[in-house]
């Protein structure tokens, strides 16, 4: 049966900047709840080695994370295991409404959603989803144990999880539209000096082919001279960046035109109440270092706006 919660505050997403708010938030006496989907730790729960996280020279990304939420737990953040499913104003309170049907009302709400992986959109991606088609390479590198695998991006993701793949394939072709990486020169390094890692430039994928089962072969095109070929893979592992999860947010916020959400530098939206954190936010890089640094600044803000509202309060009564 649905129920209806009453906090101080509400947190959408339990990443590292949604938990480190939470840590705040409870450290101020505030009743808070962070709601998650998926495992506390958000995306870095799905990252294989993490690596410049201060503190840690190296540590599981899924050890991190449960790392994370138990420190915020031990001064009494919650977190709900539910699905948010719309976020709207009503009156003072900024409610949360989830999958299950449950209501979570707060005085503020922080968003730290952070993205979903972009798709390639080409033929063959939604059919072999699950079957060869992967964008965690933590989750499903291990079903691919001395195959051919091809990464398909030239960011930090790209290449760091192509890397971690060389724990399992017996090749990893990472392949990338352009002939030069985005990713950090050291990680870009490490790839290179890898005899399993070998780089296809300049190239796209058109269609990803296979049997009823699985992934059997890429269709590639090189976008420099038009060139086509089908290069033999067991799986594909994509990473071409992330869309920011804001489409639960019914109010009119104010986004930037990657649809990021846009905030002061107190994580304060265009929307009184709601505050921003993470890599859901508009901002120059997302990392793990930065999202702990807004949670922080927007657990802050959120309880001194807490505190105004209940002076007014106060004033009126």
């Amino acid at each position: 049966m649905a129920e209806e919660k009453h906090y101080d505050i509400v947190i959408v997403g339990a990443g590292p900047g949604g938990l480190c708010a939470g840590l705040y938030a409870a450290r101020a006496q505030r009743k808070v709840v962070a709601l998650e989907k998926y495992l506390p730790g958000g995306q870095i729960a799905v990252t294989g080695e993490v690596e410049d996280y201060p503190g840690f020279e190296h540590i599981e990304g899924a050890e991190l994370g449960m790392k994370f939420a138990n420190h915020a737990r031990k001064f009494g953040l919650e977190i709900a295991m539910e699905e948010v499913v719309e976020v709207f104003c009503e009156g003072e309170d900024r409610v949360a409404r989830c999958a299950s049907g449950n209501i979570y009302r707060g005085k503020a709400i922080i968003f730290s959603t952070g993205g979903s992986p972009v798709k390639l959109d080409v033929p063959g991606e939604k059919e072999y989803s699950g079957k060869g088609v992967s964008y965690c390479a933590i989750c499903d590198g291990a079903f691919f144990k001395d195959q051919v695998i091809a990464v398909v991006g030239g960011g930090d993701a790209a290449v760091e999880e192509g890397t971690f793949l060389t724990k399992f394939g017996s090749k990893v072709y990472i392949i990338h539209r352009r002939d030069k990486l985005r990713a950090q020169k050291i990680i870009q390094q490490r790839a290179m000096d890898n005899p399993k890692i070998a780089f296809i430039w300049d190239t796209v994928v058109e269609a990803i082919n296979g049997n009823k089962n699985k992934v059997t072969h890429l269709a590639l095109k090189n976008v420099k001279t038009g060139e086509k070929t089908d290069l033999s893979v067991g799986a594909i592992f994509i990473f071409v960046g992330f869309k920011p999860n804001t489409w639960m947010i019914k109010e009119d916020i104010k986004l930037d035109q990657g649809g990021y959400i846009i905030t002061n530098n107190h994580m304060e939206t265009s929307i009184k109440g709601i505050f921003a954190c993470g890599d859901v936010r508009s901002q120059l890089v997302r990392q793990v270092t930065n999202a702990v640094g807004d949670g922080t600044t927007a657990a802050v803000a959120a309880e001194k706006y807490i505190e105004v509202l209940e002076d007014q309060h106060a004033r009126r009564g």
